[in-house]
């Protein structure tokens, strides 16, 4: 039977709750354990699809569609395990089930409560379909303390009480900062932190505190005797260079064998952490440096494109040199030359978006990287408005547009009304709800044999994840190929464009998919390993 344990977080937000449980994920895994991770989120959002992205960060894709929390990327890229719609939930979701349960008469007339109703939903949730495992880890969003995540805490204290002893435990993170005025660092917030905890009937089993610097061990002693936590489970976690040297340092402090410690297994296999040992010794012994810039819209909260900056880290794992990136904000070359911000670069990103704003700085991104030879990545959007430039500047089509930003009379790209999943037609309309509609998860493609993309993947038929609703228009694809945008990839019935590609341009591939969904640091995705090494070469000529 699987094993539980339950990470929350306290003091503040953003302590590394994700981060922590992906990396416990990949330890655990090392160690030769099955493991599974699942998020839980107390917003009444029914999932984060229509979130603002400078609000919540990125939008995690699945293979079964699901848009879900960024988290959920840290467990993918962590542990190698895809996620899918069975991995996180929300208090959204939650309501909304057990709504339409009451309205068809499913408690049949009972009054409908937290308690039971909604918890017992938690827990149904969370023990689910996870006979395969040896442990799962759930990680249960917000920070002990706020009101709209007390339903998570009584389901998690609940699950305490009723699954056979020995299997589950309590992994709690909390801060410890440091007060330059007074030269210490303060274990009052961690107590006040755990005393929030324990009054809700939760005593945590480890104590993982964020630092800054190393903890004294007399402050460890305070913090076990406090807390009520063996001293040896009162783990520091401190800050390192790169995220991908958090497993690494998490074992050397012992984390993997405390939580095994909380189950009362002490004769687990040593982990084989060999792999991560290799991921850090590239990323800290880099042959060289390349810089890219990402021309976004989002570009004021890194983490709207936190997958996308990650795939870029493991193209230059890939290719053994340092990834600098330069985060630009694509409404500036709507008022500004391109060149003094573009010149030094030696790639050029242009990723996803949604709506007109910042769009014409993307095209003017684009144009740049086509006239000056340097490497292009064009993203869902940045494949739309790559062709938009193309068909403007290339094909003489002047008004070239998409149908997103309004009616026109060349809509380029236009919204999608049907298309195929799982070999049932999907049908779509402009007054569709947003929240879930889009073309979402996993979808084939079959590349043209011969061209650069078939030769990056080693293969003709591929399967990456989208998120989009409006595609390129198949009707003007002659024109633009005549004009040297070459549509190299495709879905099996030849209806709908997945990939183009310059031919007469050094590294110029737009793709309609989210191919950074899929990259991770001991497997980095092909496309981006390609681009980093077109950008070494573009460094070159720099």
């Amino acid at each position: 039977m699987a094993r539980y344990v339950f990470i929350t977080g306290g003091v503040v937000s953003s302590l590394g709750k994700g981060l922590t449980s992906a990396a416990l994920g990949a330890m655990l895994q090392a160690r030769g354990y099955r493991v599974r991770m699942r998020k839980l989120d107390p917003y009444l959002n029914v999932d984060p699809g229509t979130m603002s992205p400078t609000q919540h960060g990125e939008v995690f894709v699945t293979d079964d569609g699901a848009e879900t929390d960024l988290d959920l990327g840290h467990y993918e890229r962590f542990t190698g395990r895809s996620a899918n719609k069975r991995d996180n939930i929300t208090t959204g979701r939650i309501y909304s089930d057990i709504l339409a349960k009451e309205r068809r008469g499913d408690y049949l007339g009972a009054t409908v409560q937290v308690i039971p109703h909604v918890t017992d939903a938690i827990k149904e949730f969370v023990l689910e379909g996870n006979e395969e495992f040896d442990f799962v880890l759930v990680e249960i969003g917000g920070t002990v303390g706020d009101i709209e995540g007390l339903p998570f805490f009584e389901a998690i204290r609940q699950l305490g009480n009723e699954l056979p002893r020995g299997h589950a435990a309590y992994l709690h993170l909390t801060l410890m900062p440091f007060i330059p005025s007074a030269g210490e660092l303060k274990t009052k917030p961690t107590q006040h932190s755990v005393k929030e905890l324990r009054s809700i009937g939760i005593a945590p089993d480890v104590l993982l505190v964020r630092c800054d610097r190393p903890i004294p061990e007399g402050e460890k002693r305070k913090l076990s005797l406090f807390c009520n936590v063996r001293e040896s489970s009162v783990i520091q976690g401190l800050d390192v260079s790169s995220i991908y040297d958090v497993p690494l340092a998490y074992h050397k402090e012992g984390l993997d064998r405390e939580v095994l410690g909380a189950f009362g297994i002490t004769d687990a296999p040593e982990p084989d952490l060999s792999a991560w040992q290799e991921v850090s010794t590239r990323l800290h012994n880099p042959e060289g440096e390349v810089n890219i810039a990402i021309v976004g819209k989002y570009t004021g909260l890194k983490d709207a494109y936190k997958s996308l900056s990650e795939a870029l880290a493991h193209g230059g794992i890939a290719n053994r040199v340092k990834v600098k990136l330069q985060w630009i904000d694509s409404e500036i070359f709507e008022r500004e030359d391109p060149a003094p911000w573009l010149e030094h670069i030696h790639g050029i990103l242009v990723p996803g978006g949604f709506g007109e704003r910042g769009s014409a700085g993307k095209i003017e991104a684009a144009r740049f990287a086509r006239i000056k030879n340097v490497p292009y990545f064009g993203i869902c959007f940045g494949m739309q408005m790559a062709c938009i430039e193309a068909a403007r500047n290339t094909a003489g089509i002047k008004n070239a547009s998409s149908s997103e930003f309004g009616p026109t009379r060349e809509p380029l790209v236009g919204i999608m009304t049907e298309w195929t999943k799982d070999n049932n037609k999907v049908v779509r309309g402009e007054d569709t709800d947003l929240g879930g509609t889009m073309r979402l998860g996993a979808y084939p493609a079959q590349l043209t044999r011969g061209s650069r993309v078939a030769d990056i993947y080693g293969a003709t038929h591929i399967s990456e994840r989208h998120r989009h609703r409006y595609e390129v228009n198949m009707n003007y694809r002659k024109l633009l190929e005549k004009n040297g945008l070459l549509f190299s990839g495709v879905s099996p019935d030849g209806k709908l464009p997945e990939i183009v590609e310059r031919t007469d341009h050094p590294w110029f591939i737009g793709v309609q998919f989210h191919p950074e969904l899929k990259s991770k640091p001991f497997e980095p995705h092909p496309l981006f390993a390609s681009f980093i090494n077109a950008a070494v070469e573009q460094s070159r000529l720099v």
